[in-house]
């Protein structure tokens, strides 16, 4: 029986296709990799091609400049970051604990590789004016989402002006503990403002934890 030309031309392309997506998702990853590990000036596409084990030229394929696979790179981190988060918000457990297991995992995020990863295209942003046309509304975007997860995360309205405030300071906390890991393992400290975060957010936004202690946490002056 002859097989159907759209058959064939579905059969012959997808093989092709799935390979291209597959060293895509190589080239990606290793550029998270590299930056996370090895910093923005030894994160190039020459090295980036030979850890996903493709030629330059199939790298250059997919990506035509530094700045293509970076950008690319970026929204990748970003992407799959936020499918994570999804994922992750059916577990997030009811009433008591809530709140601080929303903070826990947003510190997390900028603790993690990625976060390492997405730094250093940040501070190279600062002083390239080219880079920083790309990173900027890629920021103001992923900002954006960010918060809007957080917000559903928490349970939180917010239309209130007050509540917002909360929640960005919130990513902003966790955006400088982030920071603060850099150098130095910062994990017990930061556990400890984590608490300290949550009971407040807890009070602030008034949620549904009957359970939980209404005694203040250990002091900001001792956590220092």
């Amino acid at each position: 029986m002859t097989v159907p030309t759209r058959h064939r031309v579905g059969d012959t392309r997808s093989p092709k296709q799935d390979r291209s997506r597959a060293t895509r998702l190589r080239l990606l990853e290793s550029t998270i990799d590299a930056l996370a590990t090895e910093g923005w000036a030894a994160t190039t596409v020459a090295v980036v091609a030979e850890r996903a084990g493709v030629s330059r030229g199939a790298a250059q394929h997919h990506f035509p400049t530094r700045e293509d696979l970076i950008t690319a790179a970026l929204e990748y981190m970003f992407d799959t970051r936020m499918g994570e988060a999804r994922a992750e918000s059916s577990a997030l457990p009811q009433g008591a604990g809530r709140t601080e297991a929303v903070v826990t995992r947003l510190v997390d995020y900028y603790t993690s590789p990625i976060f390492r990863a997405a730094l250093q295209v940040w501070t190279a942003a600062a002083a390239d004016p080219e880079m920083r046309a790309r990173v900027l509304p890629l920021e103001e975007k992923f900002g954006r989402v960010a918060h809007r997860t957080a917000v559903d995360h928490l349970g939180a309205d917010d239309s209130d002006p007050r509540t917002h405030r909360l929640v960005q300071a919130t990513l902003d906390l966790a955006r400088g503990l982030g920071l603060a890991d850099v150098l130095s393992d910062d994990s017990r400290r930061r556990a400890e403002i984590v608490k300290v975060w949550a009971w407040v957010l807890d009070a602030s936004l008034a949620l549904d934890t009957p359970t939980t202690s209404t005694s203040t946490p250990a002091s900001t002056s001792e956590l220092s």
